[in-house]
């Protein structure tokens, strides 16, 4: 069978009490322990929580046990307006002059993935807020890529989407009426080859009326994977209600598990673990079968918002056998690494490969990450010498994705050989992956030359793209020229979402001026309404917490629960320490956090302890 508890570090080390136990193979599994599985992160006492399994279903209660049962989770705050807004500081106030969205339909309400990426992005990336791979992290049915990828093996435009990508705000049906028209083709593998490369590009709004008029004009009969692939994009574009009211509209026959998993998909895109563990139920109770897919899913949504319950989706797999993906064991590899658990890592890898599942590239770059963040400077050059001998071969492709692992590892001399090897040629994702090196090597002047490059060979740039170059300022402290890069921004009618504020913050955060970073904030969300990336948050956060400013960490924490963001332990995290640097008691905390559901590892039941308003002293006995 399969051995993922070899991971796990010593029980008696981390206080776990096994009450009952199943063994699988050479692998002993725990039925109750602390908290997490296989060491994953920060872990709380749960030896007194029992867990019961009742079909396929999947829920965690905050009482006395943890049921997998029908009920599913208890709710999760939503998204609110955060309330009175303060106004824009200077230097930004471009961001008043942003364009407004041609079509109201382009303005996507799927939350941003704000974790690490398991893999690569995408090479065609126009959009502002999402982060590269959130598509393939979360292993969406890819509904029109079989069909379009028999007709094209490359990237290209089709004659159809052009057509449709010239089409201003919401006029794609008049374009696609007057395509008609005009006796052009327009059969499934065109069909499946413009709507790929329109995902391609995230431009969601443009793909949704698209398949919308392709249904009213009966230009396509709809099968089950192009009612799915309509769930997805109304899901992207008008949140998850409208997505799930949707469902009721597609004819019976054609309700599967394909749209119900595209469901799931969302609702972890969204983190929104009440709704995710909803539709997980529904799928049970709809008589689908437990699938890796799904379970992925939830394991994907743990990793992101509270690694412990990941024990509870992998008990499931192991009593209902079924057996982990590639994708399963890069999610766990990833945990672990993120938890600076190298060790657990690295017997995660090994018991990937005694399931005779062989490591890939992705796997090797997650690997390579980790250790050169984790300071193994010798273990990441050894699995970067692996890649390059295996997949590179001379060519590359690789080098995006080589290069800033060693720009993490200082290794100058390698950057400048791997960029060598794309300058006479270079694809936009080996510039920017070579501006982020520089930056980490606090060489400035190459990255500037490189962005230099970008902006003159693709003459319009993404945000994202902006702010690979706004990151390396506010890296090296350079307020100035970040304000000068942002002012460029503006000028060039480039959108400036969710990605750049979190650059701005940290421009201004890392300046010193963590007030004007703030602001900023607030400013941006109240003009444009979308969500902030959770990491915005914890910049700003983590610097009032560092002056012991307990107000305005607690103000963020407040805002950040109102715009849906679930309670993390780094949230607590850096809110006890905001009250540990102003020695000032934190009245309630223990309560706020169990109510929550996060408890505290070791380091922080200490920290929580300095902090608790009613500890007792040497003095306070005596005076008691």
């Amino acid at each position: 069978m399969w051995a993922l508890r070899r991971a796990s570090t010593p029980l008696r080390n981390r206080g776990y009490r096994v009450r009952t136990s199943y063994v699988f193979g050479k692998l002993e599994v725990p039925h109750s322990w602390e908290g997490n599985v296989a060491g994953f992160g920060t872990t709380a006492a749960l030896s007194d929580r029992c867990i019961f399994f009742e079909g396929n279903n999947l829920a965690t209660w905050p009482s006395s046990c943890i049921y997998i049962s029908s009920h599913g989770l208890s709710s999760q705050a939503g998204a609110e307006n955060s309330g009175e807004e303060d106004k824009m500081e200077d230097g930004f106030s471009e961001l008043d002059g942003t364009l407004p969205s041609t079509s109201p339909l382009e303005d996507s309400k799927a939350a941003d993935d704000n974790e690490e990426e398991l893999t690569c992005g995408s090479e065609i990336d126009d959009d502002d807020d999402v982060d590269d791979g959130t598509q393939n992290e979360l292993d969406l049915p890819e509904v029109e890529t079989e069909l379009a990828e028999k007709i094209s093996t490359k990237r290209a435009s089709s004659e159809l989407f052009n057509a449709i990508l010239g089409a201003p705000g919401l006029s794609v049906p008049i374009v696609l009426d007057k395509w008609v028209s005009e006796g052009k083709e327009i059969s499934r593998a065109v069909i499946s080859l413009a709507m790929l490369n329109l995902r391609r590009r995230r431009m969601f709004g443009k793909a949704l009326q698209f398949s919308e008029w392709l249904e009213a004009s009966g230009q396509l009969d709809f099968i089950e994977r192009d009612y799915a692939s309509r769930l997805d994009l109304i899901a992207k574009v008008h949140g998850l209600h409208k997505a799930e009211r949707y469902i009721a509209k597609i004819p019976k026959s054609f309700q599967g598990e394909v749209i119900y998993r595209t469901l799931l998909a969302n609702c972890v895109i969204a983190n929104n673990v009440k709704k995710a563990e909803e539709v997980f139920n529904k799928m049970k109770d709809l008589g689908f079968p437990l699938t890796t897919f799904a379970c992925n899913q939830l394991l994907l949504l743990h990793k992101r918002l509270d690694k412990r319950k990941m024990a509870d989706v992998l008990l499931l797999m192991e009593k209902e056998n079924i057996k982990p993906s590639l994708f399963t064991y890069k999610i766990l590899i990833d945990a672990k690494g993120l938890s600076n658990d190298m060790l657990g890592m690295e017997q995660v890898v090994d018991t990937m490969k005694a399931e005779g599942v062989e490591t890939d590239f992705n796997v090797l770059s997650i690997l390579a990450k980790h250790y050169a963040s984790g300071g193994l400077k010798d273990k990441a050059k050894a699995i970067l010498k692996e890649m390059e001998d295996v997949y590179s071969k001379g060519s590359q492709w690789p080098c995006r994705i080589l290069i800033p692992i060693y720009g993490e590892l200082q290794m100058e001399d390698e950057v400048r050989r791997l960029w060598e090897i794309c300058e006479p040629n270079p694809r936009i994702e080996e510039c920017l992956a070579a501006i982020v090196a520089w930056g980490k090597l606090k060489n400035v002047p190459e990255a500037e030359k490189i962005f230099d490059r970008v902006v003159k060979t693709w003459k319009k740039l993404s945000p994202r793209q902006y702010s690979t170059m706004l990151k390396v300022y506010a890296d090296n402290k350079m307020l100035t020229k970040g304000k000068e890069l942002v002012k460029q921004m503006a000028d060039s009618g480039c959108s400036i979402g969710p990605l750049s504020w979190d650059a701005i913050v940290k421009l201004y955060s890392e300046a010193g001026e963590v007030e004007k970073a703030d602001s900023f904030l607030v400013k941006a969300v109240q003009k444009n309404r979308k969500k902030p990336l959770f990491t915005s948050y914890m910049v700003i956060m983590t610097h009032y917490a560092r002056r012991g400013d307990v107000h305005n960490a607690e103000k963020i924490f407040h805002n950040m629960r109102l715009w849906g963001y679930v309670a993390r332990f780094s949230q607590y995290q850096t809110l006890i320490q905001a009250y540990l640097n102003a020695k000032t008691p934190a009245y309630g905390m223990k309560e706020r956090m169990k109510a929550d559901n996060v408890f505290p590892n070791k380091a922080l039941a200490g920290k929580l302890a300095q902090v608790d308003a009613f500890r007792k002293t040497a003095v306070s006995d005596l005076l008691d």
